[in-house]
């Protein structure tokens, strides 16, 4: 009793497999822990936000964009922490 089977031959994607969430999170940690770096959520209160443009280290039409805070309180971090020569 003879069965004819085929076998399906599959070609070898060549597209880059997509990380999961798991792995991109756990990827992005490993590199910021490289750099010297570490991920704290912070509350910020309405008036350091407006002493931030009264600073310079914010631009008033953009008080709203988390990104632009976040880099504002990045050069606040600098100015004041950093050793003075």
């Amino acid at each position: 009793m003879a069965h004819n089977t085929e076998m399906a031959v599959i070609p070898p994607t060549t597209e880059p497999v997509a990380r999961s969430s798991a792995a991109e999170r756990m990827k992005n940690h490993r590199e910021r822990r490289r750099l010297g770096l570490r991920c704290f959520t912070v509350q910020v209160f309405e008036k350091e936000i407006d002493t931030l443009v009264c600073k310079g280290l914010l631009g008033p039409d953009a008080r709203n964009d988390s990104y632009a805070v976040r880099e504002a309180l990045h050069k606040h971090l600098s100015r004041t922490l950093s050793p003075t020569p």
